[in-house]
């Protein structure tokens, strides 16, 4: 389980993401890099990670449930997730 602050930190980035989205748009594009530079470091979208929506986990990732790899086995042997078939994992 990631620590309450982790997951914090990950919000924050994503709202200063989502907020300067339009402006390093707009600098990419007139290749402003100067301006560019003076941005917020954490508003740049390389620096969101991918966690789990349940447990915070950053690793073993699955993009497709937005999941870790770890509670969708979970999930799947409790019969939670419709279609998956336990096989010999």
């Amino acid at each position: 389980m990631a620590k309450e602050g982790i997951k914090a930190r990950e919000v924050k980035r994503a709202k200063l993401v989502a907020k300067y989205a339009d402006k390093r748009a707009a600098l990419k594009a007139e290749g402003d890099l100067v301006a560019l530079d003076k941005l917020p470091k954490n508003s740049s979208p390389v620096r969101l990670h991918n966690r789990c929506k349940l447990t915070g986990r950053p690793r073993g990732y699955m993009r497709q449930f937005g999941i870790s790899r770890v509670t969708f086995r979970e999930m799947a042997l409790a019969g939670k997730i419709p279609g998956v078939k336990k096989a010999s994992w």
